[in-house]
């Protein structure tokens, strides 16, 4: 233990240097010391590098190191969640990353296969203090013991498994197992698909593949970030820490529902309303929406454009043809519409020559074709043209083409359309379904940035205007001279610089995080995707994230048991037929981590009511705790009441207590129990939390207490049971399912 210790204070003496060394880099770079080009970039350079660094060393300052490795050579290594150099020189490791190759055989040696270990070592740590270390004999010739030997291995594991609950999902990189480890460090570079039961770690497991995939493919990571994507916010709050904490900050964690930059979608679909919204036909039905917006005038009633030379008459005839040039460009709307505006102003030029400029004789146009342009300039410049072609060809947004859509969804079924009609008077009334709608929408319609470009190309105009004034100014000036060797003659500054590159140089340089921009950029392509829950999305999410993703390099994990959003697509070949075919891979964790098999067992056979093939994970452990139900004669005010009384009876140091409750009855139980709001994002980090089936989903409590599971649909019932790693307890007034009615009656 005690030269354990001594590495241990040896270790966070060089990783304090180390910080020390990164806040004073920052400090120093950020002190003015020179106004050059060269300068500023170096200093900025600076400032990102060791602005990393130093986020990194404090995210992972708890327990940094965890394990040891003792080879049969003789050679010893210590692991831990980054790796850290003994000096400058960065040629001794002092401290080794947990994805290092050398680092693999901590997580799958074993007696059989030993991976040239003769000893595995897991070392538990209370901020800089060594207070365990469990010992494995991984050679079994080797006579030496430790005292410290853990003769099945597992102890680490357990007592991991036995922490309280903190609301904060913790990292797994002390205690991943073999199953584990194979799919985090798996080398397949396109879909790969984790499926697994409750309690599995495909959350973690997802996670940590992530910080693997930015340790091993770090440049092109950086530069592209990853994406994971989690089922709702409280969900993202849960896991936030994770990442950080193996010293990974450069990603970006999102909802569907926050995938379009500018919008944060918070209202709630009724489930037939996202259920349509999320069908592939929506697709279909958005992009007739847009053709509907490029009209014609009605056959024999043309639109009269007044001009000093004659009315101009644009008709069905004129506007059919510019639009069927438009549509044969395949470009989007808003970038086809220059095609359509040109074919009409190029038809009423036409119709205005031949008003001034026909040879009575029928002879050619006396009109050249200077004469011409300059017509065509008129008819241009006219608002009147301008505002007809805004009538017949708008430009058009996202949100107005599907807030239009749904205040008049004419393009859908009846029954449909009365699902999802409704108005949308503001950015608080786009709920999370809406948002694959308005990336669709942006697809169909395209961007057209000719406005944005010569309002940049104005800048950069005044930009070189005044490095040109100050270069003419510095002519003379004999303050900058710069020798060049093969002419042998000096040169003043303002003979090799001109006022482009000044101004290049000048130009203001977008510093944020790759995470960062991505956000921002709807049209962002990410280095790699991780979705979590992803059986519950639907085909028109799985649209907007495939855009995402060009190279298909994503991580998928769900389980289709528990699908149950209605529009969820849930059978992994029917989400990814339609972009990969069946070019993926799947793999499945089969064994439970979090769940123990008291409770396991209720949660399987709730599901084999209508699954009777069903097989669930396999558990761990078991904590002799058998789940239990209190049956309450009354209506939803005493069932209420009963819960608040066995919540009360819980204290803080016996972890969280989740109270699962159909959504219906949230409000009644907040009213009762302290601290919570019905219908807010869930504060995990309270000892008490109070959530509907959706809400729960990934997350994990200490305890459980599930309100009501006979107004539970299947999926939501087995959510809820399996969220607890100790205790579970029902309560209820109404029916039971069947399956539960064997639970031992207390109270």
């Amino acid at each position: 233990m005690q030269k354990e210790q001594e590495f241990i204070d040896r270790l966070y003496a060089r990783v304090d240097a180390l910080r020390g060394a990164a806040a004073d880099s920052v400090t120093q770079a950020l002190t003015p010391v020179g106004t050059g080009q060269q300068a500023r970039l170096e200093r900025d350079l600076l400032v990102v590098e060791r602005s990393g660094l130093l986020a990194a060393l404090n995210a992972v300052d708890g327990s940094l190191c965890f394990g040891r490795i003792d080879l049969s050579d003789g050679v010893t290594h210590h692991i831990g969640r980054i790796g850290i150099r003994e000096d400058d020189t960065g040629h001794t490791p002092i401290l080794i990353d947990w994805r290092a190759p050398v680092a693999r055989p901590f997580y799958l040696a074993t007696g059989h296969r030993p991976m040239g270990l003769r000893r595995r070592r897991h070392l538990t740590t209370e901020g800089r203090t060594v207070t365990e270390l469990h010992d494995e004999i991984l050679d079994l010739g080797d006579d030496e013991r430790t005292g410290f030997e853990d003769p099945s291995g597992d102890a680490v594991l357990l007592a991991a498994l036995n922490l309280a609950r903190t609301g904060r999902m913790g990292d797994i990189v002390q205690t991943i197992q073999a199953e584990q480890d194979r799919i985090i460090r798996h080398d397949h570079r396109g879909v790969l698909v984790v499926e697994g039961g409750p309690g599995t770690g495909k959350t973690a497991v997802a996670l940590h593949r992530a910080a693997f995939l930015l340790y091993e493919h770090r440049e092109l990571l950086a530069k592209r970030a990853v994406l994971i994507v989690g089922p709702n916010p409280a969900f993202l709050s849960y896991i936030s820490e994770v990442l950080p904490a193996l010293g990974e900050t450069g990603v970006l964690l999102a909802t569907v529902g926050e995938l379009f930059p500018g919008v944060h979608a918070t209202a709630v679909d009724p489930p037939r309303a996202a259920a349509v919204k999320g069908a592939a036909r929506m697709a279909e039905a958005l992009a007739l929406t847009v053709q509907d917006r490029q009209q014609l005038p009605e056959p024999g009633s043309p639109v009269i454009i007044r001009h000093d030379d004659g009315d101009l008459i644009l008709d069905w005839e004129i506007a059919y043809e510019a639009r069927q040039a438009a549509r044969d460009t395949r470009l989007p709307h808003n970038l086809a519409r220059p095609h359509f505006a040109f074919r009409i102003l190029d038809a009423l030029t036409q119709q205005l020559a031949e008003r001034i400029g026909a040879d009575p004789y029928g002879g050619p146009n006396f009109l050249g074709p200077d004469d011409l342009a300059q017509l065509g300039k008129g008819v241009a410049a006219s608002a009147e043209v301008h505002a007809a072609i805004e009538e017949l060809w708008p430009v058009l947004t996202a949100e107005q083409v599907v807030a239009d859509f749904l205040a008049d969804p004419a393009r859908l079924a009846e029954e449909d359309a009365a699902a999802v009609r409704r108005p949308v008077t503001g950015p608080a009334d786009w709920t999370p379904a809406d948002v694959p709608l308005l990336d669709e929408a942006a697809e169909l319609i395209g961007h057209d940035d000719a406005a944005e470009r010569a309002a940049a190309e104005a800048a950069r105009q005044e930009r070189i205007a005044y490095a040109q004034g100050v270069l003419d100014l510095s002519r003379g000036s004999e303050t900058y001279e710069f020798e060049d060797e093969d002419e042998s003659e000096v040169l003043a500054a303002h003979d090799i610089v001109d006022a482009d590159r000044v101004a290049d140089w000048y130009e203001e340089e977008d510093h944020r995080s790759a995470a960062e921009r991505a956000a921002a950029d709807r049209t962002w392509a990410f280095g790699h995707i991780i979705v979590d829950e992803a059986q519950e999305l639907s085909p028109m999410a799985w649209r907007l994230l495939m855009r995402r993703s060009p190279t298909r390099s994503m991580t998928l994990v769900g389980d289709p048991a528990q699908t149950a959003e209605e529009a969820g697509v849930g059978a992994w070949d029917e989400i990814l037929r339609p972009y990969v075919e069946d070019r993926f891979e799947h793999t499945r964790l089969g064994v439970n981590y979090r769940t123990p098999s008291e409770i396991m067992d209720v949660a399987a056979e709730v599901l084999r009511a209508e699954h009777p093939d069903h097989r669930p994970p396999s558990s761990v452990r078991s904590t002799g705790v058998r789940p239990w139900r209190r049956a309450v004669p009354d209506g939803p005010g005493e069932v209420a009441r009963v819960v608040a009384e066995i919540a009360a009876a819980e204290t803080p140091e016996e972890g969280r207590l989740a109270v699962i409750a159909p959504r219906g009855m949230l409000a009644v139980l907040a009213a009762v129990l302290p601290g919570v709001v019905a219908g807010a994002e869930p504060d995990l980090t309270r000892h008490l939390v109070l959530l509907d089936p959706r809400q729960a989903k990934g997350l994990e409590f200490d305890r459980v207490i599930v309100v009501e599971p006979g107004e539970f649909g299947l999926s939501d019932l087995y959510v809820a049971l399996t969220r607890a790693t100790q205790s579970l307890g029902v309560v209820h007034a109404g029916e039971l399912p069947s399956a539960l009615q064997g639970l031992d009656v207390v109270g």
